[in-house]
């Protein structure tokens, strides 16, 4: 039932809740409602503002229409500006918002519809600061970006961190919640809308990286990188292609900032000297030595090596099956394991199917200070020879080292390829490469045997038994 009552500022205030919601029709506005709600339990005991403006009319084809105004204003004080819908309002502030609908309304604005739109914007709103804010698309991207292979990134934890996230290695990101790295930029950047970042901000994060370091991370040196700074570019602009597509952002802010290219392609190898003083100063590393006499003998990728389980080996142990989850091309892969490369797996104890691990759940890590001691146990090795300074030098040069001596042994460019699962080339590129099936196991067992020999000549420094391919058919050429 509707009430009917010229409203005054001290009737407002002493009218109370009762058992049922009670509609007062204020007779001093055109259609003016103050809606009293009714008491709910515990309301004597917590203040509760149990009174709201409210109006009530018809559009010109005769269809009924509420608005909200706002609750009615318990400070006592009037409003400076202008009342809004939504605001706290007293009777003279109701009404003169009232009076204001009305006079839109007779200017023949839709004000309901207005109003329903308002409603609407403002949780559109709400929604997108929680989906656009830079810290929640940079866990979302983490947790559900995919390859072009469908699977996730094999670098995923390298790119949480620099966006300012950590996951434990062995975490599934999915399943788990990151730590905000302090100082990082999920933290400084926690709610800053990704569609409000602009080039400016792009640029200005690559170089702040360049000279400084990425945020929140352990600065390795002091001087400029540009290293630090294509990291930073690249995952950033991964990420922004990714909003792109799930049309968070309309635009790319990386695209057009500037940033260092890839940097000059590594022709690096080791000189049989610098294998040799390599492999002794593996005999001082327990674990880490037989892993990296292993990337000498196999040429394989440091991250294929490192993961190596016992169960990829065949039951003979001539063969390591490395699937296509672990490899950088997403192939499955084949690697004919030579004597050494048997007897360096084999002298490994471990409880666990891991075969280079100290906890037994994951694989070794350290690559900086292995790096260190490997480094400084040649230099002593090559001073003891008076052979001088050491060029620098990485791990997957001996990759690299493993390629070439290939080559200078003889061995075909098509054998190589497959031997470190590359697809390339005129031999297994294109056409010939998506109709050439052949994995020429037989040839490459013979090309592992053969390496893994000429490194044992070098390391014993003897005279190779080993014969270049090429001289042999040649002289089997001469017979005939």
């Amino acid at each position: 039932m509707v009430e009917t009552i010229e409203l005054t500022d001290a009737a407002v205030k002493n009218l109370k809740p009762s058992a049922k919601l009670r509609w007062i029709r204020d007779d001093g506005a055109q259609s003016l409602y103050l809606v009293i709600h009714p008491r709910r339990d515990g309301d004597k005991r917590k203040k509760r503002n149990a009174k709201s403006w409210l109006m009530r009319f018809r559009d010109p084809d005769g269809r009924p229409r509420k608005i909200v105004l706002g609750p009615f204003d318990l400070s006592g004080h009037e409003l400076k500006e202008t009342p809004q819908i939504g605001q706290p309002l007293s009777l003279a502030a109701a009404r003169a918002l009232a009076a204001d609908v009305h006079r839109r309304r007779m200017a023949g604005a839709d004000v309901a519809a207005e109003h329903r739109a308002r409603k609407i914007r403002r949780r559109t709103e709400a929604t997108e600061k929680v989906t656009l804010a830079f810290g929640g698309c940079a866990v979302e991207f983490i947790r559900d970006y995919r390859t072009r292979w469908h699977t996730r990134p094999r670098r995923w934890f390298e790119y949480a961190r620099v966006l300012g996230l950590s996951w434990p290695r062995d975490a599934d990101p999915g399943k788990t919640e990151p730590d905000v790295i302090k100082g990082g930029l999920a933290e400084k950047w926690a709610d800053k809308p990704v569609t409000e970042i602009d080039e400016a901000d792009i640029l200005q994060l690559v170089d702040t990286a360049r000279r400084h370091g990425i945020a929140g991370l352990f600065r390795h040196n002091d001087r400029v990188s540009e290293n630090r700074g294509r990291n930073m570019y690249a995952v950033l602009s991964l990420l922004f292609r990714w909003l792109q597509a799930k049309r968070r952002v309309l635009r790319n802010p990386c695209r057009d900032v500037a940033h260092a290219g890839p940097p000059p392609a590594r022709a690096r190898t080791l000189t049989d000297n610098e294998l040799r003083w390599l492999w002794r100063a593996c005999d001082a590393e327990p674990l880490y030595g037989p892993l990296v006499k292993l990337l000498i003998v196999t040429g394989q990728r440091l991250n294929e090596v490192a993961g190596l389980r016992r169960s990829e080996v065949s039951d003979d142990g001539t063969l390591w099956a490395i699937s296509s989850t672990r490899t950088k091309n997403h192939r499955d892969h084949i690697v004919p394991l030579s004597g050494t490369a048997r007897r360096l797996i084999a002298d490994i104890v471990t409880p666990s199917d891991l075969v280079f691990s100290s906890t037994g759940t994951t694989a070794v890590s350290g690559w900086n200070r292995l790096k260190r001691r490997l480094d400084s146990a040649m230099l002593k090795l090559a001073d003891r020879e008076r052979d001088g300074k050491i060029p620098h030098w990485r791990l997957h040069d001996l990759r690299r080292t493993f390629v070439t001596g290939l080559g200078n042994l003889g061995i075909r460019g098509d054998v190589i390829e497959l031997a470190v699962n590359h697809q390339s080339g005129a031999a297994r590129g294109g056409v010939a490469g998506t109709y050439n099936k052949a994995t020429l196991l037989p040839e490459r067992k013979e090309a592992f045997e053969r390496w893994a020999a000429h490194v044992a000549g070098i390391v014993d420094q003897r005279p190779t038994n080993v014969t270049r391919l090429a001289d042999r058919m040649a002289r089997r050429g001469s017979r005939r």
